[in-house]
């Protein structure tokens, strides 16, 4: 166990008094770790760290397992003084200020998007336990239900659903369908614009034949707001008053942001979290149950996953349709082999693939990260640790892309600025 988090880790965090702390000694009990991704000067982080703050003591004092828990402040401030200021009102130990490298590492690792965020891993793999902490520690104060792994979908959602004429189905009849778990809210103007292009998804793949369903998980701030809302809607919903079956289930799939669509198989395995992405790419449903592809076509619905960790772009001279597949072909058999090799992890892929040709979009980007005009050009855009890594190269072969992605991950390669 010490050895892995030394390598996720490093060897030494800093606690309150400035002292080191061997992260070999954080506990041979030690079996989860709740990365606590803030900022001393985001008003949400002040808040959730006290909240923090009592669910740790009170964890710490009357819990069987507290010596099997310990939590880790992962900082993006900038300033020295605000981080010890915060850190001084922390029980726990954080990454050294200095380190900005490991904090960068952590928060594309584990795909943060937004602060505050608390994220448990296992202390021995690293692997995700639980995305959304801020809802555990809400709902589950004492930590009765450590260590608060994910539970079977059925489960989490085992109950009445609502339809919009007020009549109710239990969740069974989800049973054998493909279902779509849709985080939404009427106040939310992208969720809005969404639901009209998934009303007509849902038509569309419902009538083709395929045993599909939706569930909607509201984030509406009244039940006003909810019902009417849901009388736009042909699908299932969770009700409105039952915030506990709402709230695990945005506990289940780490939700930090709305509108977000999961799509599961009929065994309630996760499809895909880029359902969003998926409907707008693909408003004709032929890809429909939208798997993950190894190479995506670099466009304006999909663009938004630049922000979600580091991303292999190839810049090709290419306008008209079909004109990427050439690029697509070179580089799909290295983006297939790394999806093979992290699924049989059950790790996420530390690097989404992307071709671009010659359209505004492609134009913004390279506008907004300074790159060259060359073309084809080879890069990884990190845009969470404002860095790229480019390789301009006459020719560019199978050969060149498996190099550089290979050693990206092996961490050779020197970033610019973006």
């Amino acid at each position: 166990m010490s050895e892995f988090l030394v390598s996720l880790l490093g060897e030494r965090l800093v606690n309150s008094e400035k002292a080191e702390v061997d992260v070999q000694s954080l506990g041979a009990k030690l079996s989860l770790v709740g990365l606590f991704f803030g900022c001393s000067m985001n008003a949400p982080c002040k808040q959730f760290n006290g909240s923090l703050c009592e669910f740790y003591s009170r964890f710490k004092k009357a819990s069987e397992h507290k010596d099997r828990l310990e939590v880790v402040f992962i900082s993006s401030d900038q300033d020295l003084i605000h981080w010890q200021d915060f850190l001084q009102e922390m029980p726990w130990p954080a990454l050294p200020f200095k380190d900005r490298h490991k904090k960068m590492k952590l928060w594309n690792k584990y795909k943060v998007t937004s602060i505050p965020s608390l994220v448990f891993v296992d202390a021995t793999t690293g692997k995700v336990v639980c995305r959304n902490g801020l809802l555990v520690v809400r709902d589950d104060p004492k930590g009765l239900e450590f260590p608060w792994g994910p539970k079977p979908f059925a489960e989490v959602v085992a109950g009445p659903l609502l339809r919009n004429n007020r009549q109710t189905t239990d969740s069974s009849s989800l049973e054998g369908h493909y279902v779509g778990v849709y985080f939404s809210a009427h106040w939310c103007p992208p969720c809005r614009s969404l639901t009209r292009v998934l009303l007509e998804s849902y038509q569309t793949v419902k009538e083709s034949g395929q045993k599909f369903e939706i569930v909607f998980v509201s984030a509406d701030r009244s039940e006003e707001s909810f019902q009417q809302y849901f009388s736009e809607m042909p699908w299932l919903a969770v009700p409105y008053s039952d915030e506990a079956r709402r709230s695990r289930l945005n506990r289940l799939y780490g939700i930090q942001g709305i509108p977000t669509l999961i799509l599961l198989d009929a065994e309630g395995h996760m499809i895909t979290r880029q359902g969003r992405v998926e409907v707008l790419n693909d408003p004709e449903c032929r890809l429909f149950p939208w798997h993950p592809r190894p190479v995506l076509e670099l466009s304006e619905s999909n663009a938004v996953q630049l922000h979600e960790g580091p991303c292999l772009v190839l810049f090709v001279d290419a306008e008209e349709e079909g004109e990427l597949e050439p690029a697509k072909e070179l580089i799909q058999p290295i983006a297939e082999k790394l999806m093979v090799k992290y699924k049989a992890k059950e790790e996420e892929m530390p690097l989404l693939f992307f071709v671009a040709g010659e359209d505004d979009m492609s134009d913004s980007l390279r506008d907004y990260t300074n790159l060259p005009e060359a073309a084809p050009l080879l890069t990884i855009l990190d845009m969470s640790a404002r860095a790229k890594y480019v390789r301009d190269v006459e020719e560019i072969t199978p050969a060149v892309v498996e190099q550089f992605v290979g050693d990206f991950l092996a961490e050779k390669l020197k970033p610019e600025p973006i």
